[in-house]
């Protein structure tokens, strides 16, 4: 069975803000699925522990405020519309100046940043 990539207790030391109990241990595995896609199965492929410690340290951090952003924002990255407007005020989600979307999936753009750093990321990598 899929074990996500972080704990609940390496989620306190990462996460900035608290997802409920009974909610945590999905929001962790459906962050680390969409980590899995942003880095093509690479980490699936090779295995986590098969991940330098730098890489493991980074891939349980992006987790967690993945696991964060998802939760604070369910909302919006569920719903079908791009954008809306209602009485002069319009809002847009989607790739933004501090939002990353790929491959149906939204991140801050900085936590994709770091993600970057485990060299995984790369869509010409074997």
């Amino acid at each position: 069975m899929y074990q996500p990539y972080v704990t609940q207790a390496e989620y306190e030391v990462y996460s900035s803000s608290r997802i409920p109990d009974d909610q945590l241990k999905r929001a962790l595995r459906t962050a680390s699925r969409h980590i899995d896609t942003l880095t093509y199965n690479r980490i699936v492929g090779r295995g986590f522990s098969s991940m330098t410690e730098f890489q493991q340290e980074v891939i349980k951090e992006v987790v967690s405020l993945q696991a964060d952003f998802e939760y604070e924002n369910a909302d919006e990255i569920n719903t079908i519309l791009s954008s809306y407007s209602i009485n002069g005020v319009s809002a847009q989600f989607g790739s933004s100046w501090n939002v990353f979307a790929d491959m149906g999936i939204a991140m801050k753009r900085d936590v994709y940043e770091l993600l970057k750093q485990t060299g995984l990321c790369c869509r010409l990598l074997r």
